[in-house]
């Protein structure tokens, strides 16, 4: 299979979208998140998606099915919340390894039966690293500014495990995603460092933050630049964005990414901004023609989409950025 790296220099490849989005479509009930595994447990664990590739994993199968056929050259694993600090609210931390195995595994087994059946289009499958629900560099307590909820090297333990476990399973990339405070995200990074010189082996590695106003700033106060820099001792496939923001909003931020980054560059917008009942309005051709601006000015080597998008969302942001070029960039 040719590697990713090289495709990229020949085309804009494609994100999936939403798999939150996806789920929510089933209407699913607390036995869906307990099937097999978790009849006994003393908690609840309805809304806990990542457990569903354990016990529902013709659903993530499915919907991992569906992006494809939109379209998508990469399917993001179900495992946002694969660490065992996020999982510790549920009492499920020795399950991680589980989670994160058979995400990756499932994701892998349809990658693998789109690219047979078109081996000019093959599909990739990145590992999904999400933030944690703790921040290493701001307090949780107002009273006790020096307090922290969680260390770097929790932070560490906590992704070496989850990198393990993505690696076993097969991914082809690791996806550092929506991230809010970069300490984590270089917590994040220093693990997967870790973990490819233990194993000797390096996949190729996405970062995306999330800008979470209109002031341009991570919730820690980095500026996107200051992100840049912060992670850009890595050797990274693409550095980009995701979540929080519409695609709209999101394009200044992004110009800065075109303008200062060696790396190729991601993103991945909501579908507008959520309304008062939490739902997100934008209509796959209104997105498609905002992301239109992202290629005409060749801001991007990988598009897809985040909280609200479908796979028709994905299939018309597919349509589009077949007609455009990817972002020039060097490769290394």
């Amino acid at each position: 299979m040719q590697p990713i790296q090289e495709i990229l220099k020949n085309r804009i490849l494609i994100l999936d979208g939403a798999m939150g989005t996806m789920i929510q479509r089933h209407k699913l009930e607390e036995d869906d998140f307990r099937k097999g595994w978790f009849e006994n447990h003393p908690k609840s664990l309805k809304g806990n998606n990542d457990l569903l590739s354990l016990t529902r994993p013709e659903i993530i199968q499915d919907i991992h099915r569906k992006y494809f056929e939109a379209g998508a050259d990469i399917a993001e694993t179900n495992t946002f919340s694969g660490t065992w600090i996020a999982q510790a609210d549920y009492g499920l931390e020795k399950f991680v390894y589980d989670i994160n195995y058979q995400s990756a595994k499932i994701a892998k087994e349809v990658a693998d039966e789109f690219t047979r059946l078109n081996p000019n289009k093959p599909r990739f499958v990145a590992g999904s690293i999400g933030p944690t629900n703790r921040t290493a560099s701001i307090s949780p307590d107002v009273n006790d500014p020096g307090f922290r909820g969680i260390s770097f090297d929790e932070l560490v333990g906590a992704y070496k495990d989850q990198v393990n476990a993505l690696m076993d399973g097969g991914v082809d990339i690791l996806l550092v995603e929506t991230v809010f405070d970069t300490l984590n995200a270089k917590a994040a990074l220093f693990a997967i460092d870790v973990v490819f010189e233990d194993r000797n082996v390096k996949l190729p590695i996405m970062v995306s933050g999330t800008i979470t106003d209109q002031s341009g700033r991570t919730l820690t106060g980095q500026t996107t630049e200051a992100f840049l820099i912060s992670v850009a001792h890595m050797p990274l496939l693409t550095i980009g964005l995701n979540c929080a923001l519409g695609a709209s909003m999101m394009r200044p931020y992004l110009q800065v990414l075109d303008q200062k980054s060696s790396f190729g560059v991601s993103a991945h917008p909501n579908a507008g901004l959520p309304n008062e009942f939490g739902k997100y309005d934008e209509t796959p051709e209104l997105m498609a023609e905002q992301i239109k601006d992202f290629l005409e000015e060749g801001l991007v080597n990988i598009i897809g989409g985040c909280c609200g998008t479908t796979p028709e969302h994905i299939q018309a942001i597919a349509e589009m950025a077949k007609n455009y070029a990817p972002r020039k960039f060097n490769l290394g």
